[in-house]
């Protein structure tokens, strides 16, 4: 499911069984990440999806990627893989105008 930013954001704070994936690379991720975040690199294919299946899918993922395209493919598999509540971040952390954490 595609959110804005703003229904991410705020669907995400109220959520106590929340998670936040981003699926860029790791070279990306380490450019700047939304807090507690985890990082599971959609490009790296089979061990991508060994990822995902590892994860709770009682929990509920909120997925951004750089601008929205690779995240939707995330959501989608995910939903494929048995993951009910999956949500895109519409524009990616390219259109974030949240906090960003730099390591």
């Amino acid at each position: 499911m595609n959110l804005t930013q703003e229904d991410w954001v705020s669907q995400f704070e109220a959520d106590e069984n929340a998670v936040i994936l981003d699926v860029r690379t790791e070279d990306e991720f380490n450019e700047g990440f939304i807090a507690n975040a985890i990082n599971i690199d959609i490009h790296r294919g089979q061990d991508f999806v060994t990822e995902i299946e590892a994860l709770d899918k009682n929990k509920n993922y909120y997925v951004y990627c750089r601008s929205g395209m690779r995240s939707a493919k995330a959501c989608e598999i995910m939903n494929q893989l048995g993951f009910i509540n999956a949500y895109n971040l519409i524009g990616g952390i390219t259109e974030w105008d949240g906090e960003v954490i730099e390591p």
